[in-house]
């Protein structure tokens, strides 16, 4: 398994629609991992691994009432940006992971 990661210039679309520049003064950016641990399912034939799992399972597991409400707390205070609510940059639609409610 490796893990990538990029970077590229989002100022036109992924920064509260430009008004947030990237100060590329700062640049070459790094990035490092340590420690990096993961535990993913694996997507095959249009079904995840994870959901053949007992639903006892962290993946079958919800926020409890408190919880939903820290999220969107966070929400709230510290996301700038959703792609999922991003119709001028999906005028024919959003992707079709958004169709999942608790990811927005």
């Amino acid at each position: 398994m490796r893990l990538y990661s990029s970077l590229w210039n989002t100022d036109d679309w992924a920064t509260r629609g430009g008004l947030v520049k990237t100060d590329w003064t700062n640049a070459p950016f790094t990035a490092s991992y340590k420690n990096f641990n993961s535990d993913a399912c694996v997507w095959s034939n249009g079904q995840s691994s994870c959901c053949s799992e007992s639903p006892n399972s962290w993946f079958w597991q919800g926020l409890d009432y408190a919880q939903q409400g820290q999220l969107n707390w966070v929400r709230d205070n510290y996301m700038i940006y959703n792609y999922c609510s991003d119709t001028n940059r999906f005028p024919q639609g959003v992707p079709q992971e958004c169709a999942y409610a608790n990811l927005y």
